[in-house]
């Protein structure tokens, strides 16, 4: 099952979803709670300019609960197949 969580609103989530046509869930954390249990609720910079955000992460969770895998500062470029090879290599 693919989830994906970030701290936009349902309705922005919504129509992010018909754009890219995505056949996935997104889940709205809009007060970034799961973000920060995940430890990618950051701080990041921009133009010398500091701010909390989303520290693009993925991560495999096994049926069992436990994370088999953790991808950080992901660029979306190439990630579908590396997710994939992950996946292929998991017992």
């Amino acid at each position: 099952m693919i989830v994906g969580a970030s701290p936009d609103k349902p309705a922005a989530q919504a129509k992010f979803k018909q754009k890219y046509d995505l056949p996935f869930m997104l889940v709205a954390d809009t007060d970034h709670r799961v973000a920060e249990d995940y430890g990618v609720w950051v701080e990041k910079s921009m133009y010398g300019r500091k701010y909390m955000g989303i520290e693009r992460t993925t991560f495999l969770i096994g049926p069992d609960g436990k994370i088999k895998k953790i991808f950080r500062k992901v660029k979306p470029e190439g990630h579908a197949d590396e997710v994939f090879a992950a996946l292929a290599s998991l017992p």
